[in-house]
């Protein structure tokens, strides 16, 4: 399948789930819930990242662009429009980041669309952390829950590799005026500042790649206890991180 078509595939998937939430207010609201508590989750366990000027930037990053509580529908909507054009426009490496970009978010909407659905079959009453930790074991699979954290290493991994690729940050100075023109300035953000990103990790040998290995075992022990501990004792690990971090109001 080409590029194009992976986007497309994606991003179609994404607005399917999108219809289902406006249709049923309640479906939306619990989409809600669970994205801001995994934003809040993510700030938590990433905290002594995000209080390091070094690292800030990337934490804040992840936040916004990958676990933020936030309407990326512009961004979608410029995805699926200009799919083809992709492959024209930038160089193959930038084009594979676009492809693992709409692959990560196809799968984490999905995942998300699922547990808000097994979310709203438990009591209002219910506190959040036992509620998520309930849905998250009614839905999620251990594999599609690896590949999604796979996935997000190789978006990490694809950005890192992006800094590396001559000429490509003078190409998206270039393409500022265009995209603006064209609307889209959505999708000129997320290159422009995940390339600026990982090339200011970058400055230092090893540090982006040691920045992906903190966010892979910080994960992988969060899959860990999500699937294998016992109930009680994933909640009680939950609850702190859900209530004592605010994550980042995105506009």
């Amino acid at each position: 399948m080409h590029a194009a078509e992976q986007i497309r595939a994606a991003i179609a998937g994404v607005m399917s789930l999108r219809e289902a939430h406006v249709l049923s207010p309640a479906l939306g609201e619990a989409i809600h819930a669970i994205k801001g508590l995994q934003a809040r989750r993510f700030a938590h366990t990433y905290a002594d990242l995000a209080a390091d000027p070094v690292y800030a930037p990337a934490v804040s990053f992840f936040l916004t662009e990958l676990y933020a509580d936030r309407d990326f529908r512009e961004r979608d909507l410029q995805f699926g429009r200009i799919a083809g054009a992709l492959e024209r426009w930038l160089p193959p490496a930038a084009t594979e980041t676009a492809v693992a970009l709409a692959e990560l978010h196809g799968l984490s909407e999905r995942l998300d669309h699922e547990m808000a659905l097994a979310w709203l079959q438990q009591s209002d009453t219910t506190p959040a952390a036992e509620r998520y930790v309930e849905a998250w074991r009614r839905v999620s699979a251990p594999h599609e829950r690896g590949h999604q954290l796979e996935l997000v290493l190789a978006l990490g991994r694809e950005l890192i590799g992006l800094t590396q690729t001559p000429g490509l940050l003078l190409l998206l100075k270039a393409m500022r005026g265009p995209a603006k023109m064209a609307g889209l300035a959505a999708l000129q953000s997320f290159l422009e500042t995940g390339f600026h990103t990982f090339k200011d990790l970058a400055l230092v040998r090893g540090r982006a790649e040691r920045f992906l290995d903190v966010i892979e075992h910080r994960e992988r022990e969060w899959l860990t206890r999500l699937f294998e501990w016992p109930k009680t004792e994933a909640i009680a690990v939950l609850t702190p991180a859900i209530q004592a971090t605010e994550a980042p109001t995105q506009n």
